[in-house]
């Protein structure tokens, strides 16, 4: 018998440990090389586990376990013959035995002084809970309420009126559980503050309503707005380097490229996959570029390495119907634009009140390294290209800047 032992790979330098979201295979099934065997969670992604070879595979970790980059996780017999029809041998004449619950019997349990008294780790929770101990059921010895009676201890939601009262409890995944941990780091560790422009968008809609066709038949890829973001940001990054910097103990770090992190609402959770040299990237390229890693961020396949770094974040709350939000910084950057919906309103243009279609835009900045006179003016240069982009983005020709 010829046993492979299967260990987390590493899915970055800065990863040591994983969390097994789902089998995609049952204890004694036969599998193929290369075959996804697992998904597992990091902080920065989710990840495919691929089998290394071809047998019969023994699980050696539960779903929602953590485990050590390099831990054994599953056990593959190579010597196993593949089965007839792909069933694990054995399987169809497993029966699975009856099970005979035997219902406890309640012990009456002495009433003492530690009856209803929390233990200290108890108390704490109970504490952070605002729950009075004496209203919980202890389970420990002589009824002491204990540390997993006090996790397990729901707050009052007041006195039912009918109707369903369920509830449903489930652990965060380690992706989400590390994207609230650095939510709170931002807010904890930096001077964050938000400043708001509005852009009419009239100039932008007419390129995109007059080129979008013949934009998406040559190049198999939508003229967005993202593109026009993504140029006008990278354009007033060159503008006001402050905001493409960030803070390295007492030093500032100022950056000549601009990578653009693009916050992307995936399946496990928010991602933010990263464009490189952005600075450099065409109308096309940019598209072309965002629709790549959106899809792979959405199908789970993104990697770390395409999440690694970023100097400067884009978030579009506008495609859920957010008016207006003040966006939590993505450290350690030091500046994140938000984009919001488009709504046409009244507006005054050259003394007459025209109907535009408008959008709030909101830059979220670290005020330690970041002045005002840096934030206002970088977001109104981003005003100004959007606002004038056959000029300020185009060169003055569309068609060339479009690859048309």
């Amino acid at each position: 018998m010829s046993i492979l032992e299967m260990k987390v790979p590493s899915p970055g330098e800065s990863i040591s440990e994983v969390e097994i979201a789902t089998w995609l295979v049952k204890d004694g099934d036969y599998v193929e090389k290369d075959q996804a065997i697992a998904e597992v969670d990091s902080d920065k992604a989710t990840l495919e586990l691929p089998a290394e070879v071809s047998g019969i595979i023994t699980l050696k970790a539960e779903e929602g376990d953590t485990v050590a980059v390099g831990q054994v996780v599953c056990l593959i017999d190579t010597s196993a013959a593949k089965p007839e029809g792909g069933a694990a041998p054995g399987e169809e004449t497993k029966k699975e035995e009856a099970k005979v619950e035997v219902a406890p019997v309640a012990v009456p349990t002495a009433t003492t002084y530690a009856t209803g008294t929390a233990s200290p780790a108890a108390k704490k929770i109970l504490d952070e809970k605002n729950i009075d101990p004496a209203t919980i059921q202890g389970t420990g010895k002589d009824g002491r309420v204990t540390k997993e009676d006090a996790i397990k201890a729901v707050p009052s939601m007041g006195t039912p009126t009918g109707g369903s009262r369920g509830t449903e409890r489930k652990k965060m995944s380690m992706l989400r559980r590390k994207v609230a941990e650095r939510l709170v780091e931002a807010k904890n560790t930096t001077a964050m503050l938000t400043t708001f422009n509005e852009v009419n968008l009239t100039e932008v809609n007419k390129l995109r309503a007059e080129f979008k066709d013949a934009f998406k038949a040559k190049h198999g890829v939508s003229l967005g707005f993202m593109s026009f973001f993504t140029k006008a940001v990278t354009r007033a990054l060159e503008l006001f380097p402050d905001v493409n910097s960030m803070i390295d103990g007492q030093e500032q770090v100022k950056f000549d490229f601009a990578d653009i992190s693009i916050a992307v609402s995936g399946p496990k959770g928010l991602m933010v996959p990263v464009l490189r040299n952005a600075e450099l990237l065409s109308f096309r390229g940019v598209e072309a570029e965002i629709k790549r890693l959106a899809t792979r961020a959405r199908d789970g396949q993104i990697t770390v390495d395409e999440m690694t770094g970023g100097t400067f974040t884009i978030t579009n709350g506008g495609v859920f119907g957010s008016m207006l939000s003040t966006p939590i910084i993505n450290p350690p950057q030091s500046g994140i634009l938000g984009m919001h919906n488009i709504i046409e309103r009244p507006i005054a243009v050259n003394g007459q009140v025209v109907i535009a279609p408008m959008m709030y835009i909101a830059l979220s900045y670290d005020h330690r390294i970041i002045d005002g006179r840096e934030s206002v003016g970088f977001l109104v240069a981003v005003k100004e290209a959007l606002e004038n982009p056959v000029e300020l983005l185009m060169n003055n020709d569309p068609k060339k800047a479009l690859e048309l």
